[in-house]
Parts: structure tokens; sequence; C-alpha cells
């Protein structure tokens, strides 16, 4: 047997343990980047609501490590993990003032010192999934403030901050422990340029695919398995692409709203059906389209659940709305240019290629997707 044939068998017998080992990986041990929402009142108060892994920010998880299992920590942060709130509630109320030490609220170049009023901490719940607890912190600033700044320490990971003014939302996504841009009240962030924004929102929704959304990367993979010629792929890339447009903007301009815990088991389950169609029929099917388009829909509100948590700039809506999708989609193209590269290329045209590579893989796909719509549907 050709040694490239060995290689390949090899390659399939480990492709459950690969993937299903990804999939744990993503669940428990993500290290999300913080939100922080910054509401600014006209009496001159403000809140600061910081939702973030107080867990891996206690251990000293660096987000350098791609998981929480590559740190020296791990062990002190699965500990923490396993806490009860009011145990864990204790443990953050200490750290608290070491935490803010890492961040920084200037009002015209003045650093401001809130004051920690709430910590709110999730049931355990299942240790093998990221905890995120809510600070929030308040205080006063100066009557003649003009612009505000906000800089989030780089030993807490990425950061999204969010400035709330009245009806305004802006948001600005800092990494590597960056300030952010000057915010002007009553205007917005000053010298963002919109090339600054469309990269941003690029960047954004690209790295929704590509690495952290195994969901939307195993659904894009059932759609090549079956087919990995040109033309029915991109029939269906293509309805799945208009189909989560659609969804994505209502859902973030307000048309459209569904429950993540709705969601989010129904576009695991997308990923099962795609995945035991693709063992039960042997070519593709005039319906499949449709089928994806449909599902598309659901992925559409999957995407819409990050704009929503993240925010859109007030200033650029559209075209950051715009940009992030060009991002799905170019993290969906690199997915299919991937799997093409590494079974397609050489494989497509083989007999042995359905028995051997889109059966076993499929069966691995439909497997991880079957336990997460029912750890979804427990969980929700």
């Amino acid at each position: 047997m050709p040694a490239r044939v060995w290689k390949f068998a090899l390659f399939m017998v480990c492709l459950p343990w690969l993937i299903f080992g990804q999939a744990a990986s993503s669940l428990a041990h993500e290290i999300r980047p913080a939100v922080a929402t910054l509401t600014l009142s006209p009496d001159g108060r403000y809140e600061l609501e910081i939702v973030v892994n107080m867990e891996a920010v206690i251990a000293e998880v660096s987000p350098v490590h791609r998981d929480t299992d590559e740190s020296p920590n791990a062990l002190y942060y699965n500990r923490l993990r396993a806490l009860p709130p009011e145990d864990l509630g204790t443990v953050i109320s200490a750290h608290a003032g070491r935490y803010l030490d890492g961040i920084v609220v200037d009002f015209d170049g003045a650093r401001a010192r809130p004051a920690l009023t709430t910590i709110v901490v999730p049931p355990v719940g299942d240790v093998a999934l990221s905890r995120q607890t809510t600070m929030r912190f308040s205080g006063t600033a100066p009557a003649s403030t003009r612009e505000l700044a906000f800089r989030y320490a780089a030993r807490f990971g990425s950061c999204v901050l969010r400035v709330r003014e009245g009806e305004r939302l802006d948001a600005v996504w800092l990494k590597n422990g960056e300030s952010s841009p000057a915010y002007v009240l009553g205007k917005g962030f000053d010298k963002r340029t919109m090339a600054d924004v469309l990269l941003d929102y690029t960047v954004l929704g690209f790295t929704h695919i590509l690495p952290k959304g195994l969901d939307h990367i195993l659904f894009v993979l059932g759609l090549f398995l079956l087919s990995t010629r040109m033309a029915p792929l991109l029939i269906q890339v293509t309805a799945f692409t208009v189909a989560h447009s659609v969804t994505l903007a209502l859902s973030v301009y307000g048309v459209v709203s569904l429950p993540s815990s709705i969601v989010e088991p129904l576009i695991a389950a997308s990923i099962v059906y795609v995945a035991v169609e693709n063992i039960l029929t042997p070519q593709l099917k005039p319906w499949r389209a449709l089928v994806v388009f449909g599902f598309g829909l659901l992925h559409g509100l999957g995407f819409a659940g990050v704009l929503h948590e993240v925010g859109l700039p007030r200033a650029q809506f559209v075209p950051a709305l715009v940009t992030f999708n060009i991002g799905v989609e170019l993290g969906q193209l690199a997915v299919i240019a991937l799997a093409y590269l590494a079974v397609g290329i050489w494989g497509r045209n083989k007999t042995w290629y359905r028995r051997r590579v889109v059966t076993p893989a499929s069966m691995a796909v439909a497997a991880v997707g079957l336990f997460w719509t029912v750890q979804r549907v427990l969980g929700g």
C-alpha cells in the first residue's frame, strides 16, 4: 500500500479523536475576551460593567496560551472553576483591588478609581464550560470632562469596550493592553478611521469562524464532504451565506430575535442533519440547497449573538456589519480551502473517497453535533 494511503488511513482513524478533543477544548478551556460596558449618565455618574472569566484572571492564566490547560496554573484555575458562587465571590472580592489596578479609566487624562459595587457569579453548572462573572464598578466623572480613555491590562487578555451614552453605543476591540482611542463626550471615539473599524470587524468575523467557531466549522465541513466539486459546493455555500446574512442583519436591527437557548441547540442539530445526510445520500440532492438555506438562517442568529455582545459603532454601523459578514465568509472559505488541500485535491476522484473519507468523517462530525445538541438542550 502506498505511503500516502497509509498516512490517510491513520488520519481517518485519528479524526474522531481530533474532533472530540478540539470540541472539548473549545468548550472547557476557551479564553474569551472580556466585555466592558461603560455607561455614562447626564449627571456625571458612570457605571463600568465587565463580564469576564475571573477564574482565569485570578489564576493568572496568560492570554498567550491557546487554552487554559496550557497554563502552568491550570490546576489552580480548575479548582476555582469548581467553587460554588459564594466561595468564588469571596475569592474575587479579595482579588478585586489587584484586578482594578490593571484597569485604567481616564477622564481628561486624570485616572479615576471606580468603586466595586456588585459581583455576580453564575452557578458552577458544568465545570467544562467557561464561567463568566459580572463585575460592576461605579464612580463620578469630573463636571468639566470632555473625553475619556480606557485601558485593559495585557495580562488579562483582550477586551471589547462598549461606551453607552444616552442612545449612543460605540464599541472598540482592545488587544495587547492597548489604550482605547479617546472617546469625546457627545461625539464618540475620536481619531478612529473607517479603515480601523473595517479591519476590526473583518478580523472579528474571521476569528469567529477560525479558530473559535468549531460548530460553524463542522457545518461547513459537512457541506464540503458530500461533494468536493466546485459548482455544487458553491451553490450550498451561497445558499448558506445569503441566509445567514439575512438573519444576521435582521437580528442586529432588532427585527428578529431568538434566545440562545433555542438557537444554539438548533445549530448543533443542523450539524447532525448535514453529517447524517452525507452518510445516507451518495450524491447531492436538489433539496440540499434549500435545507442549507434554512440552517443558514439559524447560523445567522448565532453570528448575531456575537455582535449583540460586542456592539456596533453607531457612526459606522452598516460598514461594520458588512465587514463582519465578510470576515465570516473569509473564514468559511478558509475552512473549505484547508479541507480541499487536506483531502479533496488528491482524493475526490478516487473510488474509495466516499468509503474512506465521507462516511467516517461524517460519522465523527455527526457524533460531535449530537453531543452538542444534548449538552445544549440540557444546559439551556
